[in-house]
């Protein structure tokens, strides 16, 4: 474990929209000293264990990133690369007819890995879903709070303070959420155009031809 490691320690935990989540208690570490997760005291919730590659440390603020967001930056990345090869690999049989036997091998690892990635991107799909509907809930929860707040203050149940107090909690609660919100719909429309920002797989069928061409070649 560095130095850097350590500081961790003792920091608070806020996420990406500015929410207060804990503070680092520990760390469990694997046999070589790396950081595997972190505990963060999260009050009435508990203790909760974070996986490592899930926080920056940023001064004296630990940034918490939400998993989908880790997921669906992992899986963008390597469909984009994925995809990059095949055009390329495309590009090579149609120069050379004589790579046909050496790119099916090839063909056959990438066509295995994309197939692999779409069923992760499907997975991401129903947790980004999953998480667009507890955003929802929490925006219907904030206003219900807000709307009863009104209530309570035009009845002279609350002074003032108070009530601008909700109003303030409220709505930063609320920009938050539409932030998150709003993230999780730029990756989803990132993912559904994404195959269309690539003429690879426009060409794809064309390898799926060449590669039968490659099974019923007579040399075989």
């Amino acid at each position: 474990m560095t130095h850097d490691d350590i500081d961790i320690i003792g920091k608070n935990v806020k996420d990406m929209y500015g929410t207060f989540m804990g503070k680092v208690i520990g760390t469990i570490t694997d046999i070589d000293g790396s950081i595997q997760s972190v505990g963060v005291d999260c009050g009435s919730q508990g203790l909760q264990q974070i996986q490592y590659e899930q926080l920056v440390v940023q001064g004296n603020v630990v940034i918490f990133i939400p998993k989908w967001r880790l997921d669906s930056q992992r899986l963008l990345r390597e469909k984009q690369l994925t995809l990059r090869r095949l055009k390329a690999l495309i590009d090579i049989v149609s120069e050379n007819d004589d790579m046909k036997a050496d790119a099916e091998i090839i063909h056959e690892k990438y066509k295995s890995k994309l197939a692999s990635l779409d069923e992760a991107e499907q997975q991401i799909k129903a947790k980004l879903e999953a998480r667009l509907t507890e955003l929802d809930e929490q925006i219907k929860s904030a206003k219900m709070l807000l709307f009863d707040a009104k209530v309570q203050y035009k009845s002279n149940e609350i002074s003032d303070n108070t009530f601008e107090t909700v109003k303030t909690c409220s709505a930063e609660l609320i920009e938050h959420v539409t932030h998150e919100t709003a993230e999780i719909s730029n990756v989803k429309r990132f993912q559904r155009h994404l195959p269309h920002q690539s003429h690879t797989l426009q060409q794809y069928p064309l390898l799926l031809n060449l590669c039968q061409q490659f099974q019923n070649h007579p040399n075989r």
